[in-house]
């Protein structure tokens, strides 16, 4: 939240800009055991940008109605779109960087910026060609699955923008696991109606947010230190399949020790789940037999959890 050097909120700005840039230039990653990603060729690089600035030069436009230091907000998203096009970068989070020290350089009375992006994905059409099937490189299709975010806070500095706070995202992961995760051993007394499960289908949504230790990685990806929010994604489905899990708390645990330990970059890892188990209709006989199920029922249950270096342990066993 951006604040003045006083303590008191200000800030003013834009969302909903949405930008289709095409031919960024490709991202490429350090591969790793849970995930084909290897990059992007980046030929739509398309996101929904939210921007906002402050500064004590904008006091006076809200106790004295002053407009004579305001940037008008759809200046802000022209200037946007417009500086999109100059961008060289590969990564989210280099466009960030890129769109604030831009602004900064042209709005000196601007002291600082609080800006985030959501990737608006495109996946390739399969089409024929000689030998079978390939990606298109001309036809795309929009995703509504899960999809990637970034934020950063900057403020003017001496020497140049300094950013302060920083955080990634992957948004809205859906996974549901047909057998092998339970729940059982929870405390029962008179409030208690759900019943114990050795063996659920378990549907989670999922949001997963990290933080570098250096925020330069970010900002660099072709040091091969950059974390593609695809592999986030892949390390998830891969714990969910490797393990047997008798909560969703153990298994955000589990998946938060797999990315701390594969990406020793991140500082941080944080997680915010919702369960969406389904309700049995038809109880299977076993983990394999055919059963019928429907959506659960409102309310939901939620968890919040975040880890640290310091959380890191030996890698547990699967206990499947």
């Amino acid at each position: 939240m951006l604040k003045l050097t006083t303590g008191r909120t200000l800030y003013y700005g834009k969302g909903d800009v949405l930008v289709y840039r095409t031919y960024a230039k490709p991202l490429e990653t350090t591969a790793i055991p849970e995930s084909p990603f290897a990059g992007d060729r980046n030929i739509i690089f398309a996101h929904n940008v939210k921007f906002a600035v402050s500064g004590e030069s904008l006091l006076t436009s809200f106790t004295e109605g002053d407009n004579g230091n305001v940037v008008a907000t759809d200046s802000m998203k022209n200037f946007i779109l417009r500086q999109a096009g100059s961008f060289e970068g590969s990564a989210t989070e280099e466009l960030l960087a890129f769109l604030s020290g831009r602004f900064l350089e042209t709005y000196p009375h601007i002291s600082a910026i609080g800006i985030e992006a959501e990737r608006i994905p495109f996946q390739p059409a399969v089409v024929p060609g000689p030998g079978g099937f390939y990606d298109s490189s001309l036809v795309f299709r929009r995703s509504h699955n899960e999809r990637a975010a970034a934020g950063l806070e900057i403020e003017r500095g001496e020497s140049g923008p300094r950013i302060v706070s920083h955080w990634c995202k992957l948004s809205d992961l859906q996974l549901i696991k047909v057998s092998g995760s339970s729940f059982y051993g929870f405390i029962r007394d008179e409030y208690t109606t759900l019943p114990e499960a050795r063996d659920r289908p378990l549907f989670i949504f999922l949001d997963i947010l990290w933080k570098y230790e250096e925020i330069g990685d970010a900002l660099k990806p072709e040091s091969g230190r950059y974390v593609a929010a695809e592999q986030i994604r892949d390390i998830a489905h891969n714990v969910f399949y490797e393990f047997a899990t008798p909560s969703i708390q153990y298994l955000i645990w589990l998946i938060g020790q797999r990315i701390l330990t594969r990406f020793p970059q991140l500082a941080e890892v944080r997680f915010e789940s919702n369960n969406r188990t389904w309700e049995t209709v038809v109880e299977p006989a076993n983990g394999q037999s055919p059963g019928v199920f429907t959506e659960p029922r409102p309310p939901y249950g939620f968890q919040g959890f975040s880890m640290t270096r310091d959380d890191l342990t030996a890698a547990p066993e699967n206990p499947s």
